[in-house]
């Protein structure tokens, strides 16, 4: 099979295109033709090792695993002795977990692991849009906010693919939601729900009147000391970038009274979690609360587009999601 590789940290320059043996599924998993794949912000730091610690993960020197990518949606080619959820044929989306690999023509991926039958109609592009936001938004917003009708969230980074589910999310649980984002994206953020808009280019929303029971930094750009003014008695910060002032702010407000902040790492749940969330995401395509946003496509096969693909992640300013097209979609 083809897959894309990063065998060396670097720029966008350093993803090649190689042959590779395709998976053989095990007796509990099947192998998934992809169609479609997501370039996330995750990838970049997989490519990139950089920030620095976080090749203590990836791999100190180099990759340890050189085929990038995690979310998928595709077909199912082929299944093992013990499978009975799928079949060959099925259309199906999910992740593959930690082990990446989903820069690839196939990947095989365990039955009970994070993988759902795609909607009936849904296009294998729609569908890997609507794996890593919602994965991630929904674990904050329900496990960690509590977030429930009527209540107020304010959603800093309104417009990336987890802003955008998280408004999406919020809205299908009865929340007033205010998302903040830059004024070409003021559109798009109100097409996803959002009932009222900060640009950031014209205010600052921590300096705002206006208060809520829940902020959720989407993208990390603020901070728990200049958002707690924000929040009511009671209220939570949460944010999806960890640091040390993240760290002593949910130490110090677990045991002082008022206000809270808080820190999900959703991308180390439970394969488990992940598989009942996404059928969750999947119940909420299918209602029609989760619409998938697409940034941009690029073609899996030119290395040009691939290395685009990967800049333009890279920039930090995408809207919704950056899908490698690889087959039939």
């Amino acid at each position: 099979m083809k897959a894309l590789t990063v065998r060396r940290y670097g720029g966008p320059e350093v993803v090649t295109m190689e042959d590779m043996a395709t998976p053989e599924p095990s007796a509990t998993e099947v192998l998934v033709r992809i169609h479609a794949a997501l370039i996330s912000s995750s990838d970049g730091v997989s490519r990139s090792g950089t920030p620095r610690f976080a090749r203590l993960f990836f791999g100190l020197t180099a990759p340890k695993k050189p085929v990038l990518g995690y979310e998928f949606a595709g077909v199912v080619e082929a299944t093992g002795a013990s499978v009975t959820r799928f079949a060959v044929g099925d259309a199906v989306f999910g992740m593959s977990s930690l082990s990446g690999g989903t820069h690839a023509e196939f990947v095989a991926v365990a039955e009970d692991g994070i993988i759902a039958h795609s909607p009936v109609g849904r296009t294998a592009v729609d569908m890997v849009a609507l794996v890593d936001g919602p994965l991630t938004a929904i674990p904050f917003l329900r496990d960690n906010a509590h977030l429930a009708a009527g209540q107020r969230i304010l959603i800093n980074g309104g417009s990336g693919s987890v802003g955008l589910a998280a408004i999406q999310y919020a809205k299908s649980l009865g929340a007033h939601v205010t998302a903040v984002t830059s004024t070409g994206n003021i559109a798009l953020v109100e097409t996803a729900g959002a009932d009222a808009v900060v640009d950031y280019t014209q205010e600052d929303f921590t300096a705002a009147d206006a208060r809520y029971d829940v902020v959720f930094d989407a993208i990390g750009k603020s901070s728990w000391s200049r958002c707690r003014r924000l929040l009511v008695p009671g209220g939570i910060y949460l944010t999806t970038v960890p640091s040390l002032g993240i760290a002593g702010a949910v130490l110090w407000t677990r045991v002082a009274r008022g206000t809270r902040a808080g820190i999900a790492f959703t991308g180390l749940l439970p394969a488990a979690a992940k598989s009942r969330d996404l059928q969750e995401v999947r119940a909420l395509a299918e209602s029609g609360a989760f619409r998938p946003v697409i940034d941009s496509t690029y073609d899996f096969t030119d290395l040009d587009a691939v290395h685009a693909a990967h800049a333009r992640v890279a920039t930090g300013h995408k809207t919704g999601n950056v899908v490698l097209v690889i087959g039939e979609t």
